[in-house]
């Protein structure tokens, strides 16, 4: 079949839309270059601070909700700046650094609880226990835990420890072998817990567990 050249032309131009229509209807098309959102318009992630030790700025495989500290964790063990100061020990009960990353689409608030599951107690030992944590955190300071210092992000409370008193209280196992103390962060589905200012840290841990959508845990030990 002869084509003029008209319709050689009309040809060519449809066929030209027809392979940009496809190019563009593409699936796994990248998104334009610069761009910092995903196409749900989720922003981009949060970083953890350029003061972050670079062996330990990676939070895990992306989307999961992890937990770190430069003061604790698998490869080091807690220190005595971390070790309460009383019951025969002698540390300097300082509250450690923590990052944390992931947290999941619907996180209202977080919660920190610190549990020492090796206590004989019967029922473990409570550490440390925060709630009301502002959704937008994703650190806590160093030395944060002494209530007097007021280094929680505002509108953070700080709950009763088995020890006694409010805010942190380090490890103090007897003599023997060494505890595993769990450092737990909570993402809640609500922005608040209703609990009693002086709830205990079984009751705050049982509204923090019926309210969470995720947590993450590190583990660090220590032993005298």
């Amino acid at each position: 079949m002869r084509l003029t050249l008209k319709q050689a032309g009309g040809r060519l131009a449809i066929a030209t839309l027809v392979a940009t229509l496809a190019s563009s209807l593409a699936v796994g098309a990248d998104p334009p270059a610069g761009d910092a959102q995903s196409a749900a318009g989720t922003p981009a992630p949060k970083t953890v601070p350029a003061k972050w030790p670079a062996s330990k700025k990676s939070g895990g495989a992306a989307g999961k909700f992890t937990l770190v500290s430069p003061d604790i964790g698998k490869d080091n063990p807690i220190g005595l700046d971390q070790v309460f100061n009383g019951f025969g020990c002698k540390g300097k009960n300082l509250s450690p650094a923590l990052f944390w990353s992931g947290a999941p689409a619907g996180t209202q608030s977080f919660a920190i609880m610190v549990h020492d599951p090796d206590a004989p107690t019967g029922s473990g030992f409570w550490h440390w226990v925060v709630y009301n944590i502002p959704a937008d955190t994703v650190s806590i300071p160093a030395e944060a835990g002494d209530v007097k210092k007021k280094g929680m992000p505002v509108g953070s409370v700080q709950g009763r420890t088995d020890y006694g008193t409010f805010g942190y209280g380090g490890p103090c196992p007897p003599p023997g072998k060494p505890h595993h103390y769990h450092f737990r962060i909570f993402a809640l589905k609500v922005p608040k817990l209703d609990v009693p200012n002086d709830a205990t840290a079984a009751l705050i841990g049982f509204n923090v567990n019926a309210n969470k959508i995720a947590e993450a845990d590190l583990v660090g030990m220590y032993g005298r």
